[in-house]
């Protein structure tokens, strides 16, 4: 999907809402949906979720959309990712859905570090947030919260 070949012409960044590349800090969502077609990404940032973005019959439908937000945790700053596996109506099974979403956290993570670049050049506690990956499931083998590092492992190194 990503990894080291993510370039602006795949990524499209937006921001929404009250947010610009210098902030705020506080509350700060992500939101990534892609192009199966053209592999493009597109990611929002804003002080919400981009409901615009996730309501669509396809996107409903597939709920391959990645969500995030950062909050305070016990030790700092913390990012929360999100990621639907299974309940309601989705196309295919939760250990298929869990497997596809684990195999592209990575370039996700590269997405969210490479689009708010310049925020998290300003903000250095949030390139050492530790991830927190939530996978979302009405099977319990699927239902975890799963630690991924912190955002600077997933820096793109040109």
């Amino acid at each position: 999907m990503l990894m080291s070949g993510l370039g602006s012409d795949k990524l499209h960044v937006k921001y929404i809402g009250e947010a610009t590349e210098k902030g705020p800090a506080f509350p700060r969502y992500y939101t990534l949906t892609h192009s199966d077609v053209t592999g493009e990404l597109f990611l929002s940032i804003g002080t919400d979720y981009d409901k615009t973005s996730i309501s669509g019959w396809y996107t409903r439908l597939m709920r391959d959309e990645v969500l995030a937000k950062y909050q305070e945790g016990e030790g700092g700053v913390e990012l929360h990712v999100f990621c639907h596996v299974s309940g309601g109506l989705v196309v295919g099974t939760a250990g298929w859905r869990y497997r596809i979403f684990k195999y592209h956290l990575p370039d996700v993570l590269q997405a969210f570090r490479y689009g708010d670049d310049v925020f998290i050049r300003a903000n250095p506690s949030f390139a050492k947030a530790p991830i927190r990956v939530h996978f979302k499931s009405k099977r319990r083998r699927y239902h975890k919260v799963e630690d991924l590092g912190i955002l600077d492992d997933y820096l793109i190194k040109t």
